[in-house]
């Protein structure tokens, strides 16, 4: 299957069509809406669904988690009507202070919230189809970290029992830790838990490049992502860049409780999310069933590789849920399971 970005141009996911002609070519129904969280912030919630296979012959529902400074629309949302023409239904929403979600722009002093308002839309999306459908995780940079914490709240006995768990994860240049590439030197790195309680709301420039530059390789592509009106380029807020990092720190402490199915995609040159830590996660995670894929030469976002890696990735990708699925021509196709390469 060919991913959509090669329809897509510098300025729009959509190329030269309009949004409703672009689903119409690929046979989705896209719909999207909007709930309020106990904060009273509105979260923006979006869904594709395959309109040439009927919900009986769904292979299962994949939820999406975006990464910082992005959204669930733009390049998120061409790898979503990827999934869902390989027979998913697919749902995302925009984190609060991303894209068309309220508040503060990019800003995240605790990561809770965020992962709760994930649960709320999650559990919705999910009850729309049949129990026995599997339900999978796909998440990009920060959306990795945000995808292990959800993992690590359905083991606990009493979150368990209210909600329904999840039957793999797909991490996509995940965020267990932040590439030295990327940091800022130890000095500053010290001084963020000062600004996080005295101007949170601070921009401090920390880090060392924007990311745009450092996650996209072929430039047209990463004028596209530019190009998202809704996309904000700017340094990170004092108190969001402390979250972060102590998120990381989290995730790292706690990588042996990971028991969750997981396909770990990373790019070897990835200056932005540390692939060392993508690495310690596959070795240290208690899953049984695992799998460790570093793409030499490719960055921190693989859809911003040249056409014929983004081919080679995300089908890989697509096989792993369909193998996850049950569906019989995955199981024919070979694809990646308990390996590392």
């Amino acid at each position: 299957m060919v991913h959509p970005i090669a329809e897509a141009d510098e300025h729009s996911p959509f190329g030269k069509l309009s949004s409703d002609e672009f689903y119409a070519h690929h046979s989705i129904a896209h719909s999207t809406s909007s709930f309020t969280n106990p904060e009273g912030i509105r979260i923006f919630t979006q869904t594709w669904v395959p309109t040439n296979i009927p919900t009986s012959q769904l292979l299962g529902t994949i939820a999406v988690v975006h990464g910082y400074t992005g959204d669930s629309n733009w390049t998120v949302l061409l790898t979503a009507v990827h999934f869902a023409k390989a027979g998913f239904a697919v749902g995302a929403l925009d984190h609060r202070g991303h894209g068309f979600s309220g508040g503060l722009r990019l800003y995240i002093p605790d990561i809770n919230p965020v992962v709760d308002d994930c649960v709320t839309f999650f559990d919705e999306f999910r009850a729309k189809y049949p129990p026995s459908l599997p339900c999978f995780l796909y998440a990009e940079s920060l959306g990795g970290a945000i995808a292990l914490l959800l993992h690590l709240r359905s083991r606990d006995p009493e979150f368990a029992r209210l909600h329904r768990g999840w039957d793999g994860a797909v991490l996509n240049g995940a965020m267990c830790g932040v590439s030295p590439k990327f940091t800022p030197p130890w000095p500053l790195v010290q001084l963020l838990g000062i600004a996080k309680t005295l101007i949170p709301t601070w921009r401090v420039g920390v880090t060392r490049g924007n990311i745009p530059d450092l996650s996209f390789k072929v430039e047209w592509k990463k004028k596209l992502v530019l190009a998202n009106p809704n996309r904000v380029v700017a340094n990170a807020r004092a108190a969001t860049a402390y979250e972060l990092l102590r998120v990381c720190q989290e995730l790292q402490s706690r990588f042996g409780e990971i028991t969750i199915p997981l396909l770990i995609a990373h790019g070897e040159d990835d200056r932005v999310c540390d692939p060392s830590c993508a690495e310690d996660l596959y070795k240290r995670a208690s899953s049984k069933d695992k799998t460790l894929r570093m793409y030499p030469d490719m960055w921190h976002q693989l859809v911003g590789e040249p056409d014929e890696s983004v081919e080679l990735v995300f089908n890989e990708m697509i096989d792993w849920f369909k193998s996850r699925s049950g569906s019989k021509e995955s199981a024919d196709s070979g694809a990646p399971s308990d390996s590392t390469s």
